[in-house]
């Protein structure tokens, strides 16, 4: 009996995938092409097979390890009367380095791969001709969605002319060119999902010849993710009760090894791809539980999605939201036919507030909202501002109410520090620094840009800042660094009316302020009634980590520095 080496055979274009599954132990009797370990891609699994039969003498990975093409999974003694070309790669190979080793080295003639190294090497110096314009830094944002495409193949553009459009969950925006010359192979395509570095087009820079033939321009790849989308198109099909009450229920975030508890055997682990292991940790769903539907046994994304349907349909109803094991019971959404009742018109929500919806409706349903409200007298202040737009008329910078409120939200932040914090599991992030955001109404929805070490900036500054980011805002033109990072946010009515409103938390921060329409009232000033302009506040926090006393206290001195603005410099 002969010692066998069984390795990763070719796997395709992944360097290293990761081992989920062992298949069988040391001392099993394993048969030609029975499966030994699965791997995982970040878009497949796949399970390697044996190439001959034979005992299994060591095994050399284990779960969790990364494997590539030509890394050894174990010593197999080979069965008595194996055919010997169950052993021929290992042996050629063997071989051939003897060959080599005897003889010197192949010459590129000679050498199927020399030759193929040598074609890569022409195609790489002909690409190297072409500039691959790539997504620049947008922030924090792993992908955002390509909505618009505003170039074609063939099309002479400029430095800094738009090629892409793309959206993210608060603003969209245009991606500028790096170079100026000729598109010649596009990337991406609407509805792709980009991220910093991603490539969006192969541009034959100003000057340039083209030494690359279009039969090699057709061989490269276009950038294309299904797998990576699948997830997120998925969970789109739920209806919006079936979402609700899902993200209503905890989920456990864990590694793909851990999703099935210990005493499951590894061979006995659900068949599904990464992409559907991973949208079913995001439902919470144990796919243990699931029938696959596809051959094999193989668990699809409609399988799961029939799963939560059916767990949902059998959930107790009733006409008043109950708690039900922890979970959200509430009776079906109304489907009325409008059309019966009179001329209607459909108009799909705008991009912007299909997405805000979401997060504002988890922030709603998953933080416990209590709303504190006050009024501050600001009289005086009102006098101040009035007397600070006229000195400065020739500056052409208007002060607004806001500019006040964001200098002492700041210094009644540092006062409260509870409130200029971050809840992150069962720890409270203290920050250091002072970004304050305010909602800024445009043509597509509320957007939140956040105006950065608002500690470090005087009023006018303030008010100069806070007029640019509305008028990028209505324009579409914010990036998202510019709504990004946000400390304690402000939500201003004033303009419009109003005398009270809940407005709701902007997660990550603990707390809001909203700020309603200021009117003159009379105020008893111990002898008589007084007119007074009176601004109605409306703090609105997060009862997990702040309580009622201290939003009380946080109020109390808001208003009293904007009644006496002097307070701030104490």
């Amino acid at each position: 009996m002969s010692q066998l080496e069984i390795k990763i055979p070719d796997i395709g274009d992944f360097s290293e995938v990761d081992v989920i599954e062992v298949l069988v132990a040391e001392g099993d009797s394993v048969k030609a092409e029975q499966s030994l370990i699965t791997v995982e891609s970040d878009k497949a699994s796949m399970e390697i097979p044996s190439p001959a039969s034979g005992t299994v003498k060591a095994l050399k990975v284990k779960v969790g390890d990364k494997v590539r093409e030509g890394s050894v999974i174990l010593e197999l003694e080979e069965a008595a009367g194996a055919p010997a070309a169950t052993a021929e790669q290992p042996e050629d190979a063997a071989e051939q380095d003897k060959t080599e080793s005897a003889s010197g080295p192949a010459t590129p003639d000679s050498s199927p791969k020399a030759e193929a190294a040598t074609s890569e090497g022409k195609k790489a110096a002909a690409a190297a001709e072409a500039v691959s314009v790539v997504v620049p830094d947008i922030g924090d944002f792993k992908d955002v969605e390509v909505i618009e495409i505003l170039v074609s193949e063939g099309d002479a553009v400029k430095a800094e002319q738009s090629l892409i459009t793309v959206e993210s969950d608060k603003a969209s925006m245009e991606i500028p060119s790096s170079h100026a010359g000729v598109v010649k192979r596009l990337s991406v395509k609407v509805g792709d999902k980009v991220g910093q570095g991603s490539e969006i087009l192969v541009l034959e820079a100003a000057g340039r010849q083209d030494t690359e033939s279009p039969a090699e321009s057709a061989e490269q790849p276009k950038a294309d993710e299904p797998a990576a989308s699948q997830p997120a198109a998925a969970a789109a099909s739920f209806t919006s009760g079936e979402a609700g009450e899902m993200a209503s229920r905890p989920v456990e975030r864990t590694s793909p090894t851990q999703d099935y508890g210990k005493d499951l055997p590894l061979n006995k682990l659900p068949y599904a791809s990464p992409s559907v292991r991973k949208f079913a940790r995001e439902l919470g769903v144990d796919l243990t539980r699931v029938k696959g539907s596809a051959p094999k046994g193989r668990i699809t994304f409609d399988d799961v999605r029939s799963f939560v349907k059916q767990a949902l349909s059998a959930a107790p109803s009733g006409a008043t939201a109950t708690a039900a094991g922890g979970g959200l019971s509430v009776i079906d959404w109304p489907k009325v036919d409008f059309s019966r009742f009179g001329p209607v018109e459909a108009k799909p929500l705008s991009r912007i507030k299909k997405i805000s919806g979401a997060n504002l409706h988890r922030n709603w349903v998953m933080i416990p909202h209590v709303t504190n409200n006050d009024q501050a007298d600001i009289t005086e202040l009102e006098a101040l501002r009035v007397q600070l737009n006229t000195e400065n008329q020739k500056s052409g910078i208007k002060v607004t109410m806001l500019a006040f409120l964001i200098k002492a939200v700041v210094a009644a932040l540092k006062k409260f520090p509870e409130f200029n914090a971050s809840l992150d599991g069962d720890e409270l992030i203290y920050k250091q620094y002072y970004h304050i955001g305010f909602a800024a109404d445009t043509p597509n929805g509320l957007v939140v840009p956040v105006i950065r070490d608002a500690d470090k900036k005087g009023v006018l500054e303030l008010a100069k800042e806070t007029s640019e980011l509305a008028a990028k805002a209505r324009e579409g033109k914010l990036s998202p660094a510019q709504m990004q990072g946000g400390c304690f946010s402000i939500s201003s009515l004033g303009g419009i009316g109003g005398t009270s409103f809940t407005p709701i938390i902007n997660a990550p921060e603990v707390a809001i302020l909203g700020v309603s329409r200021s009117a003159h009232v009379p105020v008893w000033d111990g002898q008589a009634f007084q007119p007074r302009l009176m601004l109605p506040l409306s703090l609105s926090y997060d009862h997990r980590v702040i309580d009622g006393a201290a939003a009380a206290r946080f109020n109390a001195y808001l208003a009293s520095l904007l009644a006496d603005f002097r307070r701030i410099a104490l």
